[in-house]
């Protein structure tokens, strides 16, 4: 009786679980494609660009074919060590629209980024400030239609969430639990809400007032944070500026990570430093690491012991185990496989999930233990360590 009452009780808290995960995540405000405006003020596109000669032709190129008519394009190249220097070079000679610099030694207490962002719009001369990142790419309207919702929105920072191009086996099984473990952390209705506090960007594409971004102090003001899109936005908002959070999958994609390897080592990092700046939220990593294992560990098991305890007598309660495994099993892919197809991946990416979940669970853990012991983790050659 009591494998039954255990049994009933997951089943109920698996269902609440996983309609809570899955229901957190509303953005309202969508940008969709739109023509150039025609009144168009300047627009200064800053690319921070640290050794990412897979990325940055692309990257370039693809801004440097907006059909938004009045911009510049200012790539610092952030001492890069790889093939980066060269491409700029070769993309600088074909199109005089181009800006590259070569970016300075990190100075004490800077961060790499906020640095590399600080030198870019120190020679910007637009009205608007578009900082996107080197492994972002716009489709031809990206800039035309993010200023028309920026402005229908009165936004005085506005960021989207991108299309995340999801092209190996790894990236299908692993991406779509951490971009829904994302999702879980914050909410863009409230970070939306003038109201609220909540306030987060991403990173890979920023949309910002020049007055604005110099009245808050811009990135000089949030130099030593490495998670300096938040910082950026918090500043924005809590300074009583519009901020606005919104869904741009439409008109600019994303390919953060191409392997196991390379997502290992950057979402270790993401989540390190996550965890490293905000202390109280190694309570709630715990929290997501253990559900993640358990989503790795017992669900395969679930309907296994059930089917053991039914061969060994456990009659009608066992076979109630089954079936509320097996029920929490469907309602499961059905949810994921609905998050695939959102995510331009096949449905059946669904059956990967305890897999992903372990993998993400080792992250979290990873990053976690890492943080508790005081070591670093070393990203592009830099090392962060425990404040």
């Amino acid at each position: 009786m009591s494998y039954f009452i255990f049994s009933t009780i997951l089943f109920v808290l698996a269902f609440i679980i996983i309609y809570w995960i899955h229901n957190q995540y509303h953005l309202d405000i969508v940008v969709v494609p739109a023509p150039p405006p025609m009144s168009a003020p300047l627009v200064s596109v800053c690319i921070p660009a640290r050794n990412e000669e897979n990325n940055i032709r692309r990257c370039v190129e693809a801004v440097l074919g907006q059909d938004y008519p009045n911009l510049e394009v200012i790539v610092l190249d952030d001492r890069s060590t790889d093939a980066t220097s060269e491409i700029l070079r070769q993309l600088s000679a074909q199109n005089d629209k181009l800006k590259i610099i070569s970016g300075s030694n990190l100075p004490e207490g800077w961060a790499g980024k906020p640095h590399a962002l600080y030198q870019a719009s120190a020679i910007a001369r637009g009205e608007w400030l578009c900082f996107v990142d080197a492994d972002t790419f716009l489709a031809p309207n990206a800039l035309a239609s993010v200023y028309a919702k920026a402005i229908e929105t009165q936004a005085d920072l506005f960021t989207i969430m991108t299309k995340q191009i999801l092209g190996s086996f790894w990236e299908r099984t692993v991406m779509p639990l951490v971009m829904t473990a994302l999702s879980v952390g914050f909410s863009p209705r409230k970070v939306n809400d003038p109201s609220r506090r909540d306030a987060v960007a991403n990173g890979q594409f920023i949309f910002i007032k020049r007055s604005i971004y110099d009245l808050v102090g811009g990135h000089e003001k949030i130099k030593n944070q490495i998670v300096e899109d938040k910082a950026l936005s918090e500043n924005v908002k809590w300074n009583g500026h519009r901020l606005v959070v919104a869904n741009g999958m439409q008109v600019v994609s994303t390919r953060m990570y191409v392997s196991l390897e390379t997502m290992w080592e950057g979402w270790t990092k993401n989540i390190y430093l996550g965890l490293r700046d905000h202390p109280s939220l190694l309570l709630l990593g715990a929290f997501g690491a253990t559900l993640a294992l358990l989503a790795a560990l017992f669900l395969p098991a679930w309907p296994v012991l059930g089917l053991t305890w039914y061969f060994n007598q456990g009659g009608w309660m066992a076979v109630a185990v089954m079936f509320e495994s097996f029920a929490v099993w469907g309602y499961l892919i059905y949810i994921r496989s609905r998050v695939a197809n959102e995510m331009n991946i096949p449905r059946w990416y669904a059956l990967t999930t305890p897999l992903g979940a372990g993998v993400f669970a080792a992250m979290m853990l990873t990053s976690a233990w890492k943080v508790l012991t005081g070591q670093g983790v070393t990203w592009r050659g830099r090392k962060y360590r425990p404040k």
